[in-house]
């Protein structure tokens, strides 16, 4: 994989500002040519570094006023491939992370109220096999989300 450089640094810097901007205004803020920023962001997007540009969907806007925060005890870790494809099918279920410490996995999940997030935990992910126990918390709002600093 080659390095990232400058040129892809300020080329990522401006998609963060506006991730609809054209690649022509990317080009002509830089000094660079459109094909040099085409080029650029498949590479990065190629390599990884760019998952991909989409939007950002405010939760709360759409009528998602609740979310929560959930470790889950799996009774093996080894079952935790198959109950990741569980929690995959809960669209709901917006992050899942592999972490240390009392739990096996870290979930993020929405919902519209406190009767949605019952179901959720108690009719969907209580009910997925090899989940021994769950621990969530109630997220309040998020103070503040971004990209690491290039």
């Amino acid at each position: 994989m080659d390095a990232i450089d400058e040129f892809d640094i300020n080329i990522i810097k401006e998609l963060e500002k506006d991730g609809r901007v054209p690649y022509s205004t990317i080009a002509s803020t830089l000094k660079i040519s459109n094909t040099m920023v085409h080029q650029r962001i498949n590479r990065l997007i190629e390599q990884g570094i760019l998952t991909g540009i989409k939007p950002i969907i405010n939760e709360k806007k759409v009528g998602y006023d609740w979310g929560a925060f959930t470790g889950l005890t799996l009774n093996k870790d080894q079952d935790s491939n198959r109950v990741i494809e569980e929690l995959k099918k809960i669209p709901e279920v917006t992050e899942c992370y592999f972490i240390t410490g009392s739990y096996t996995l870290y979930i993020k999940m929405i919902a519209k109220d406190h009767e949605h997030m019952r179901k959720l935990l108690y009719e969907k992910i209580d009910n997925i096999p090899g989940i021994a126990k769950t621990d969530s918390m109630i997220e309040l709002g998020c103070a503040f989300k971004r990209n690491i600093s290039l």
